[in-house]
């Protein structure tokens, strides 16, 4: 099996959004999907068109990707209605992504209890829905539904259903295990005898984890021949969530020897994959978490750290470089630098690990990654701190002070209302400016006073704007005076955008510190000169 292809399909933007909690913007998919594409994931399935506003959005103006094929999600033909006359097929037909992968029953029971329908009117359900968005042009996978509980209850009909799947022209077969309870020696078991019938370079498999075996249960149903998996980021999705790709791909690769569409250069983006992740759903990332997590590769004093530092295979499975993380020797901490030069070396920098002034910046990153910052998500204060510590950042402007007064009060009507005024006092080229402005919020009104007036940087940040602002309280136990990370995410009218981060227990400095980084950011890039 090793040097065999395994097709990846990603399933975060529509299944993984199903979680509690989980509300991706349009913003969001997008950035989650130019990240998935630069890792090399073969299939991006974008959500379901014509099922809400942010979908549709979304697949108005479809992401630009180099490797991945875009795929919508939609359901077979409803009962009584041609293909032809169906408005859900019509809108995948006619939606802008390259492959749809459409849902459709595999189980008696559901047939029987969901649809209302005969075991007949869902196969041919099935056929009419694959073969006419196969006309139209369309890859088609089909996601064959509680496939496994419906091979218990009656295998032939379950095997009917994937066959009519296949006959139509669907180039996947997606088995699935949609209420996560199956196990991997069945998932091994039914696979095998699914291949028989179809092949593997046609079959795929799709897990919940309700038993916590959608890993395992996946990479049964790859041991049986199944050549395509799908999955989640961070194994995101409703109840349990589903297999998490973040651990199946290093172990299809580097444990089982399989190929994927992501180059074993590219596998040390995953960690950074997994915690922008986090950082976009403004959760704290799984410290514990296989392959990628902070205590993957943690190390406490004692006999482990004594082997470790002598061979690290010892008590590491693989090199945690492969996949972006990093080895922590809890009480003497050796590690960093190699990891570090990686991440200047992808930020641009010609850092190697004779710098003289690369220990200086592994410290600065170590202290302040203590106190709370995070930069997976914040490339451009990681730059600007590195740029620092190599003098490379002209002082443009100094702040000398700023105020923010939030007033509530009953306007003229009678209406109660909130507003904001800050005032902000920069010093340009020895010249004091003061600028005061009004917002929506605190912050609004700061990042407003801060741009009113910067003398001759001005016009660099005209076409600046906030496009997302996102806060973590990371002492939750310290109350109204925990410490908070912020996070905010800048455009500018060339289509770049850029992630700043700012830490205090002062919620409004913490979001002042991400301002301010956002805007130097952009006079650096843009080569402005004091």
């Amino acid at each position: 099996m090793a040097g065999e292809r395994i097709y990846l399909f990603d399933t975060t933007l529509r299944d993984g959004a199903q979680t509690q909690g989980v509300d991706f913007s349009v913003t969001d998919k997008a950035t989650i999907a130019a990240e998935l594409d630069k890792l090399g994931i073969d299939y991006i399935e974008g959500g379901w068109p014509g099922a809400n506003p942010t979908d549709d959005a979304f697949f108005g103006d479809p992401p630009r990707l180099e490797r991945a094929r875009f795929t919508a999600f939609g359901m077979t033909r409803r009962p009584g209605r041609s293909a032809a006359n169906d408005p859900g097929l019509a809108a995948l037909a006619g939606c802008s992504a390259e492959a749809v992968c459409m849902v459709g029953k595999a189980s008696d029971f559901h047939v029987d209890v969901a649809l209302g329908i005969s075991n007949e009117e869902n196969l041919a359900m099935i056929a009419d829905s694959v073969a006419h968005l196969c006309a139209k042009g369309k890859e088609v996978l089909f996601d064959a539904e509680h496939f496994f509980d419906g091979y218990k209850s009656d295998p032939a009909y379950a095997l009917a259903c994937a066959m009519a799947a296949y006959h139509a022209g669907a180039r996947w077969v997606v088995l699935c295990d949609t209420n996560g309870g199956v196990l991997p020696d069945e998932v091994e078991r039914v696979v095998t005898e699914v291949a028989a019938h179809i092949p593997g370079d046609r079959l795929g498999i799709h897990c919940h984890n309700d038993t916590e075996n959608a890993v395992a249960n996946s990479l049964a149903a790859v041991r049986a021949g199944a050549r395509m998996v799908q999955g989640t980021i961070n194994g995101l999705g409703e109840r349990c969530g589903n297999a998490n790709l973040v651990s199946l791909i290093p172990t299809l690769t580097l444990k089982m020897g399989f190929d994927t569409g992501i180059a074993r250069d590219d596998l040390h983006k995953l960690t950074h994959c997994s915690r922008l992740l986090d950082g976009i759903l403004n959760r704290a990332p799984d410290r514990h978490a296989a392959y990628v997590g902070d205590a993957a590769f943690a190390h406490k004093a004692g006999l482990h750290v004594s082997a470790v530092q002598k061979d690290p295979s010892c008590y590491e499975h693989i090199d945690p470089a492969l996949v972006g993380n990093q080895r922590h020797i809890i009480v003497s901490d050796q590690s960093g630098r190699a990891n570090l030069v990686a991440r200047l070396g992808e930020a641009g920098f010609d850092i190697g690990a004779d710098h003289p002034k690369l220990s200086e910046i592994l410290e600065q990153v170590k202290a302040r990654e203590y106190d709370g910052y995070a930069y997976d998500g914040a490339e451009a204060s990681f730059e600007l701190m590195v740029r620092r510590a190599l003098g490379e950042v002209p002082e443009f402007f100094l702040v000398d002070s700023y105020r923010v007064n939030v007033e509530r009060r009953y306007n003229a009507v009678g209406k109660l209302i909130t507003v904001a005024e800050a005032t902000v006092k920069v010093v340009v080229d020895g010249e004091r400016l003061m600028s005061v402005a009004e917002g929506n919020g605190p912050v609004d009104a700061l990042n407003a006073a801060l741009r009113k007036d910067l003398g001759k940087y001005s016009a660099y940040l005209a076409d600046l704007r906030l496009v997302d602002y996102k806060v973590r309280i990371l002492t939750p136990n310290e109350g109204t005076g925990a410490v908070t990370r912020v996070m905010i995410e800048s455009g500018d009218g060339s289509g770049a955008r850029w992630g700043t981060v700012g830490v205090s227990p002062n919620i409004i400095d913490a979001s002042f510190q991400a301002l301010l980084d956002s805007i130097v950011h952009k006079l650096v890039r843009d080569g402005a000169t004091t």
